[in-house]
């Protein structure tokens, strides 16, 4: 599932691979903003076919915190 989260962030939001670890923050390490936040969801709903509900959203902290989400919430 990390790799799968860290292809979707590398492609789809230009992150540098390199800094896509498991305790990585979104916001303060890998700089993503509220719109590519929003991106990132819908890229993980549509790829792994389940529904992330807004109060959900501020759980993703770390990278870790979204792979345990997407982990918990898929069939992979």
């Amino acid at each position: 599932m990390f790799e799968k989260v860290k292809e979707l962030l590398v492609e789809e939001l230009s992150v540098n691979p390199d800094d896509v670890t498991m305790n990585a923050e979104l916001v303060n390490d890998l700089g993503i903003n509220s719109l590519e936040l929003a991106d990132l969801v819908l890229l993980c709903e549509e790829k792994f076919d389940i529904e992330i509900s807004d109060d959900d959203i501020h759980k993703f902290v770390t990278i870790g915190d979204v792979v345990e989400y997407l982990s918990a919430k898929s069939d992979l």
